[in-house]
């Protein structure tokens, strides 16, 4: 709990106040926090990264509908993120169930999608349901210097209360630097979907190595998921 604030489990009234508990400043450092180059993990959670939906729909993610464009419900989205490349985050229910921006940027469109709380574990994703674009859902798009547009979906799942990106970041305009806190999860597991426009990343070698071997890496808040190409 020394990651955490406050540290004290006798300081959470109820058990909502633990699940939905803050990182203590300086506990998740931001990688490169200057650079706006390079990409950061949004959430303590496992992660896998594909360079293309072709990929993601092979490996990962084998609803037999599954697209960006159904997942946002905005066809002109899904052109703008045509066999985009995907860094999927699964969260369990003991996890820090906040979630941060991947990259510096302004917000150029939210849009909140009433659904169901499915599992999103691997079976569910890897069965022919589409799990995902029938989950209550959130999402913003953030328009990056260095990235282009970078959508960002939160996605609930199994028991999750609720699903919220904070309402500072519903507004088109809003600036936003890399790890600001974008919204948080009430209690239950969840995922989340990271859209980067085709060609514009270059994750990291090591999470792409598992990836392509179907393996969930560990990762928290703030550590390096790839580069500006």
């Amino acid at each position: 709990m020394d990651d955490f604030e406050p540290s004290e489990i006798d300081s959470y009234n109820t058990f909502e106040d633990f699940f939905t508990r803050a990182h203590r400043p300086g506990s998740r450092p931001i990688y490169h926090e200057d650079d706006p180059s390079h990409a950061i993990v949004v959430a303590d959670s496992r992660v896998v990264v594909y360079e293309t939906l072709s990929d993601t729909k092979t490996l990962w993610i084998k609803g037999a509908n599954f697209s960006i464009a159904s997942l946002v419900m905005d066809t002109n989205i899904g052109k703008a993120f045509d066999n985009a490349a995907i860094a999927s985050f699964r969260l369990s229910p003991q996890d820090y169930h906040r979630y941060h921006s991947p990259v510096e940027g302004e917000i150029t469109g939210y849009q909140s999608l009433p659904g169901d709380y499915y599992q999103v574990d691997p079976v569910a994703l890897q069965s022919d349901v589409d799990i995902l674009t029938r989950n209550r859902r959130d999402y913003v798009v953030i328009k990056s210097k260095e990235f282009g547009d970078v959508l960002f979906v939160a996605i609930g799942a199994t028991d999750v209360g609720s699903v919220q990106i904070h309402a500072k970041y519903q507004k088109h305009g809003t600036k936003v630097k890399k790890g600001d806190e974008l919204g948080m999860f009430q209690f239950g597991g969840s995922s989340i979907i990271v859209a980067f426009q085709h060609g514009r990343i270059i994750f990291d070698s090591d999470l792409l190595r598992l990836s392509k071997q179907k393996v969930q890496t560990s990762v928290e808040v703030g550590m390096s998921l790839g580069s500006a190409s």
